[in-house]
């Protein structure tokens, strides 16, 4: 009997017998239809070129079907609110565990947004206020500055005992929100200067603003009104004529038999184009709301957006506002000096969620920083922190590059905090290109050979060891590492910086030599995008390319971003004798089924809505009529079909060359996009990919001064020498290129690096090395410098 038993133990359990994670013939977007098997509870990193299909297999089919399969649990009451998914297009998806998704998607750039707001800090510290602090205002409403401060009166209706009854009752909520900015912090001013000239009357042409001319519409409301005289110079306009002129209400009138509303020029302004979002602006328009507009600092609040009353209460001196401006790790080290037995578990919390942040290398943040103003990579880390200290396990987390916007001296505390989460018994997939983070996974998936069509499939599966010893694309670049230069150029002129002191910098003096490739270093948050962008400011001669996120609907595509379809359009209008508009899906020319989508949409409420290929044009896009015209023996959807390699070729010679879409294409192919289809939906790029579309664009600007922010963000190591080829070109056709980055082989191929730090924060600010990346190297008297001589073996 006993040998039975031990016989029945040391048989495995079948709850046992789950230990991979199963994708078999996952087909979405570019992958070919592959199968990988995925060890559970261990460090996954998928690698390859830019769009070899990484995020399609790990985001897109792994983490969606997770996502959908937890979301089906929720009544449907509960699934009418959340996201509709559609399932992945796989054959079959084994062993799923719930899927934390970390991305880099920016975070809300809501102004009401802040560091504070987006991760509960805010939350617990205004409970922590509402309990101790003096003098008590109120409940932790009243210390929010996205709640206003409201009371009422009235009579109420009440139906009682068959009676009908009037009651007065009046109700106040005091909330936080400083009621002269809303509880934005700044308040927006107009510019009247911009708006008219006052020594001109309105027939003479005084309005400036763009399209309202005195010929139009417009000419005949202001001069058929009656509240003033058109023909006389608006500084000799009284009082009343002039506020009738610029913020009277809607009004009804009758000009000319024809019955009109007029409204004052400011109100109808701001509804025309200050709420509209100015990156949508066209372009004259944009110039002049930057012109028009001016952002101050509140002056009721001091820009910390609170009333005087949330203002006015304080913890041992310190008020909300005083807490939320200090740095996360100051405020970390206050909160654990406060000793109040009676909220010990709130301390406790609100300890953790700080000292969190400093763990992941945030601690130079403050609560009160605008979350639109973080760099993807921290805005990736802000959303890690809700997830270090869980209690879960046998999860699956899932992370899009989080060694982005990283120093290498940052990179080894995030190595740590990936094998913490994967030693608690969770599933750690990573998305990731920086070979340090690539040594420490358990298990490599390699995707390639190349990217779009040329991917999408799985060219080695293994140890890192095996990576090494195989031929594929990344495991000969895995041990690539870039020389220091010999010689460097010699700059042509400086640009000076004098006394700059945005955010944490201390009063910066540095001279930047024009003419060079000069590379800003620092560790993450030491100062570098204040003093680049904080300093030279985008405008004349600059061509700024940040990391904004590309903005574009499923009908936007690397044609119509980089206005490479206008002169396309004008061609084919050209060779067949009619209209432009004909040759656009967005326009006349769109198949009238599917309006120019090309597949017909069907919202099924709580289910994933079905997308399908519209029959009439078979997912081209077009009117049958308009394929009937061709250029160079092809139509409109052949061309939006072709890559920019093919396309570069057909628009070079013969009957389709079009010189100006030669120029556009060339920029594309220059920046590694040369295998994108032209008609590609802008919503199906990755991050590197959207940020070299737009170093794309920008580079056909007139600029003598380029300003890249680590544009090797989202880059395989192949791909990095095709971008300092591109800088070295940019270089010696003249212009000055400067580069925030942390990449040692962009660092090693600089002319001139300036480093700041030597911390983050307060602790940094200052340049601590100003040289060549040799005597960097040879001096190695700052961090960059040690990671640097590492790097290149010196």
């Amino acid at each position: 009997m006993a040998k039975r038993t031990d016989t029945q133990a040391a048989a495995p359990h079948a709850a046992d017998s789950h230990e991979l994670i199963r994708v078999h013939g996952a087909r979405e977007n570019n992958l070919k239809d592959i199968t990988v098997e995925i060890p559970k509870r261990r460090l996954t990193v998928f690698t390859g070129v830019s769009g070899s299909g990484k995020s399609s297999l790990v985001f897109d089919t792994i983490a969606a079907e997770s996502q959908r399969l937890i979301n089906e649990t929720y009544s449907t009451f509960v699934q009418g609110f959340m996201p509709t998914l559609a399932r992945p297009d796989v054959d079959v998806l084994e062993g799923l565990t719930t899927a934390i998704i970390v991305d880099q998607q920016r975070m809300g750039s809501d102004p009401r947004s802040t560091v504070g707001t987006a991760t509960d800090a805010n939350a617990m510290l205004r409970i922590l206020f509402s309990r101790l602090g003096r003098p008590h205002i109120g409940s932790s409403r009243a210390y929010s500055f996205n709640i206003p401060s409201i009371s009422g009166a009235g009579a109420v209706t009440v139906e009682r005992g068959g009676k009908t009854v009037k009651e007065r009752r009046s109700f106040s909520i005091t909330g936080g929100m400083c009621p002269r900015c809303e509880g934005r912090g700044t308040v927006t001013d107009i510019d009247l200067t911009q708006l008219y000239d006052d020594s001109k009357s309105l027939s003479e042409g005084a309005l400036t603003v763009p399209g309202y001319s005195m010929d139009g519409w417009y000419g005949r409301i202001f001069k058929g009104c009656g509240f003033f005289d058109p023909d006389k110079p608006i500084r000799r306009f009284t009082k009343k004529e002039l506020h009738d002129l610029l913020h009277k209400e809607p009004t009804k009138i009758k000009v000319e038999g024809v019955n009109l509303t007029y409204e004052g020029l400011i109100p109808k302004i701001q509804k025309s184009m200050l709420s509209k979002d100015v990156d949508a602006l066209q372009p004259h328009i944009r110039a002049f709301v930057e012109r028009a507009m001016t952002f101050t600092v509140c002056p009721d609040c001091d820009g910390t957006r609170l009333s005087e009353a949330a203002r006015s209460s304080k913890i041992e001196g310190v008020s909300i506002a005083d807490a939320c401006a200090m740095q996360i790790s100051d405020l970390a080290a206050w909160v654990r000096g406060l000793d109040e037995p009676s909220v010990k578990p709130l301390l406790t919390a609100l300890g953790e969620t700080l000292d969190s942040f400093v763990g992941i290398g945030l601690g130079y943040l403050s609560l009160d920083r605008p979350s639109g103003t973080l760099s993807g990579g921290e805005a990736q880390r802000v959303k890690m922190i809700r997830h270090l200290g869980s209690s879960l396990t046998d999860v699956t987390y899932v992370f899009d590059e989080p060694t982005t916007g990283l120093h290498p001296h940052d990179i080894q505390r995030m190595n740590d905090l990936l094998l913490s989460l994967r030693d608690k018994g969770n599933t750690v997939l990573v998305v990731e290109h920086k070979p340090e983070v690539i040594a420490i996974a358990d298990h490599v998936v390699d995707l390639g050979p190349g990217a779009g069509q040329a991917g999408g499939t799985v060219c080695f599966e293994g140890t890192v060891d095996g990576l090494r010893a195989g031929g594929t694309l990344t495991g000969r670049h895995f041990d690539d590492r870039a020389a220091v230069k010999g010689t460097v150029r010699r700059p042509t002129g400086t640009l000076e910086i004098r006394g700059a002191r945005t955010n944490n910098l201390q009063g910066v003096d540095v001279d930047i030599p024009l003419g060079v490739l000069t590379v800003v270093t620092g560790v993450a948050g030491s100062g570098k995008s204040s003093l680049v962008h904080g300093s030279i400011p985008a405008g004349e001669g600059v061509v700024s390319v940040d990391q904004g996120a590309i903005r574009g609907s499923r009908r936007s595509n690397p044609a119509t971003y980089t206005g490479l379809l206008d002169p396309i359009r004008k061609a084919f209008a050209k060779a067949n004798g009619v209209k432009p508009a004909l040759f656009s899906p967005n326009s006349e020319g769109a198949c009238p089924t599917c309006k120019g989508a090309g597949v017909i949409y069907t919202d099924l409420a709580i289910m994933a809505g079905i997308a399908t290929t519209c029959e009439e044009c078979e997912g081209r896009r077009f009117d049958a009529s308009v394929l009937d015209h061709h250029l160079g023996g092809r139509d409109i959807s052949q061309v939006l079909a072709m890559s920019v390699n093919e396309a570069e070729e057909f628009f070079a010679t013969g009957e389709a060359r079009t010189p100006a879409a030669h120029r556009v294409l060339g920029r594309l192919a220059d920046v590694g996009l040369g295998y994108l289809t032209l008609g590609q939906p802008l919503t199906t790029l990755s991050g590197g990919e959207r940020q070299r579309l737009k170093l794309a664009t920008h580079m056909a600007e007139k600029g003598g001064v380029y300003v890249l922010d680590e544009p090797t963000t989202g880059l395989h190591l192949a791909d990095v020498q095709q971008l300092l080829g591109l800088l070295d070109r940019l270089v010696d056709s003249g212009k000055s290129v400067i580069v925030i980055e942390h990449h040692q082989a962009v660092m090693a191929h600089a002319d001139w690096i300036v480093d700041l730090g030597p911390g983050a924060g307060h602790d940094g600010g200052r340049i601590v090395f100003e040289g060549t990346p040799a005597d960097l190297v040879a001096a190695r008297s700052t961090l960059t410098g040690e990671h640097l001589a590492a790097y290149v073996g010196a």
